[in-house]
């Protein structure tokens, strides 16, 4: 199981970066407009730089949603390799087999 806090953060970080996805991206659609000036875009890439950093969709990291485990993270499953393991085996995955040979 994951520390609370580190769950907690990444749960408020995606908030954040879905509340402000509309401004991020409008500021970034002008800085890629080559027809603006050199300052202006200047301008705005320091208007993007005030946002807050946790506001960017890269900080997001995906963890397992039953422990909050951030590696060996299934982003079909939305789950850790060890919880697929566990409900894989136990038969709560519909479509998942245990492959033998």
């Amino acid at each position: 199981m994951a520390k609370v806090s580190s769950v907690q953060r990444n749960l408020k970080r995606q908030k954040m970066a879905a509340k402000l996805y509309k401004k991020r991206a409008a500021i970034k659609a002008e800085i890629y407009d080559k027809n603006l000036g050199l300052a202006e875009r200047f301008a705005l890439v320091i208007q993007l730089a005030a946002l807050p950093r946790n506001s960017a969709r890269t900080r997001i990291r995906n963890r397992c949603e039953l422990t909050g485990r951030s590696r060996g993270y299934y982003r079909k499953f939305k789950l850790g390799r060890n919880m697929l393991r566990s409900l894989g085996s136990s038969g709560l995955i519909p479509g998942l087999i245990k492959s033998s040979w």
